[in-house]
Parts: structure tokens; sequence; C-alpha cells
């Protein structure tokens, strides 16, 4: 999955490291989500969520630099901002008022495929291969069935939260083809930090319009909520969010979104094991129907086949070349 010819100076193992941390941590954030918004407002969570991250991290900017933000293209970052962090992230924190953190992830797991239809029509113009396609197939067909029968795992579901789920899939699927064309190996951090400003404001004017800081009760929000949303600060945003990004700069961005292969599985457990959400069959089957057609768009170019021939033909040589120095050796 990683490619080891990747240039510049990041070690393979920092690749793995950042892939490690969004397979995981993001994983994770789907109940933290559930947590926060048990007594906070969605949008309120989630704009207070990315402007202390943004605020941390241009602290943290401004003892390197000056100019921490003198790099960055800021309508090219506004506009990631607006789509990553603003609808990508919060319309699934508002989405999840009525849909179960597991099957928010399961939905969310169609962002590899939407990206790769998106960068084929809009960015790099490059034709998927057929493999790919079937793929996409499967897995909207995935989506299609969980959205058809979400009523049966959690009771009744408005229309409006699913909908508002399959934006954020396209929002964070546009946010992360403007953030790849625009950020680069130097700039990433300073752009990052641009973007969840501009996101978390995004979200602050949607918590205005939705009268939610109406509904605001400090005194009512419990620890349970305060952790959960400064867990998504630290490992949510400057953590995991950081990494994704970075990745980038390094890697094609469908190899990127494999974290939302790995992520539904998190959620899924935690939001069992923790919330009591309960793992049907139907959620089974359409989380191995999405699983299985991501996998294909992911995947398309490895070839089983050809890679096992390379490999013994790879061993072959290397064996003959060990006999022929040995054969040196000895003479």
């Amino acid at each position: 999955m990683v490619d080891r010819s990747i240039s510049g100076s990041a070690s393979w193992w920092a690749i793995v490291a950042a892939f490690a941390g969004i397979y995981v941590i993001w994983g994770t954030t789907y109940l933290a989500i559930a947590l926060t918004i048990e007594t906070i407002p969605p949008f309120v969570a989630g704009a207070t969520r990315f402007l202390i991250a943004a605020a941390l991290m241009y602290l943290w900017l401004r003892r390197r630099s000056a100019r921490p933000l003198g790099n960055v293209n800021l309508i090219a970052a506004a506009w990631s901002g607006v789509l990553l962090s603003g609808i990508g992230n919060g319309f699934v924190i508002w989405a999840q008022q009525g849909i179960p953190s597991g099957i928010a992830a399961l939905v969310v797991t169609a962002v590899p495929a939407v990206v790769l239809v998106l960068d084929w029509a809009f960015f790099a113009k490059r034709a998927p291969s057929g493999r790919a396609l079937v793929g996409t197939g499967i897995a909207i067909a995935g989506v299609v069935a969980i959205v058809t029968h979400t009523h049966s795992l959690s009771g009744d579901v408005r229309v409006w939260h699913m909908m508002a789920l399959m934006l954020a899939v396209v929002g964070w699927s546009l946010g992360t083809l403007v953030q790849k064309r625009h950020a680069n190996v130097a700039n990433v951090l300073s752009f990052t930090c641009a973007q969840m400003l501009f996101g978390g404001l995004f979200q602050l004017t949607l918590s205005v319009f939705d009268g939610e800081w109406g509904r605001v009760d400090l005194a009512a929000i419990s620890g349970s909520s305060w952790l959960a949303l400064g867990y998504l600060v630290v490992f949510g945003s400057l953590i995991g969010l950081n990494c994704y990004l970075w990745l980038l700069t390094r890697v094609s961005a469908p190899k990127v979104t494999t974290y939302a292969l790995v992520n539904p599985v998190v959620a899924l457990v935690l939001g069992a094991l923790v919330l009591g959400e309960r793992i049907t069959a139907l959620a089974i089957a359409a989380a191995l129907l999405v699983l299985g057609g991501v996998a294909l768009v992911l995947f398309q170019d490895w070839h089983p086949v050809k890679w096992w021939r390379e490999r013994n033909a790879l061993a072959v040589a290397r064996r003959l070349g060990n006999e022929q120095q040995c054969m040196i050796e000895k003479g």
C-alpha cells in the first residue's frame, strides 16, 4: 500500500506511522463525537473543536516563523476548510444525532470510491479500470442498503440525517482532492492550520443559523462530553487530521483514503461495547458489501498472479546469484 519509491525526505516508517494514526484514531472519533453531542450541540462542538485546534497549531507555528501563514493560498485553504472540516466533518457530527456511530462510519467508507470518481471527472482526468468501476458500483450498493435499512438498526431515523451524512462524504472527498492539489510538503502544516480555521468558522456560522447557542447550558455539559471534545481536539484534529493531510503530500489520494476501510470496524466495535449499539446480521452484510467494493477500487492495480510470478522470478534470480558467488569463491 505504501510506495517505497516516494520522493522526499520522509522515511517509509513515518508514512506507515501516519497511516496507523488515521486508521486507529479516526475509528475512535465516531464514538467521541457520539459522547460529545450528548450534551453539546453538534455544530457548536465542531466549531469549538476546530477553532481551538487551529489556535493551538497557529501558536506552535508562530514560534517557528514570524509569518506562519505567509506561504498559504488562503482562498484554496478556505475551500478546503469548508469542504473538509466544515461540511465533511460538521455534517457527520450533525448526522450522528440520529444515526449510530458505527453506521455513520460505514457510510463514510464510500469516500475512497467517491474520491476515485471525482478525481477521474474533475482532477486527474484519468479513467479508472474496469475493476475500479465494478468496485464503485458494489460500494454504492452497500451504502444504499445501509441507507434503506438503517431503521432496522436504530429505530426511526430522519431522512435529513442520512442526507447530511451523504453530503458529508461528497464534501470530504472534494476537500481531499482540493487539499492535495494546493498543499505541498513545505506548507502542509500551515495549510492545515488555515483550513481548520476556515472549517471552524463555517461550523460556527451553521451553529448560529441553527440556533444552537440558545441550547448551550455549560452547567449541563457532562464530564464525558468535555473529555470527548478534548480528545477530538488533540487526537482527532491536531494528530489525526495532520497525519491525513501530510500523507496527501506523499501518497496518492486513493491510498490515503484507505483509512475508511478500517474505521468502520473500530467504530462498530466501540459503539457496541461502550454505547450498546447493536451489531446485526444486516450491519455485517452491508459492511462486507461496502468494504468489498471499496477494496476493489483501492487495489485496482494489484494482480495477484503477476505479483506471485514476479516474486518467484526474483527468488530464482537471487538463488542463482548466490550459487554463482559460491562458485567464484571456491574458484
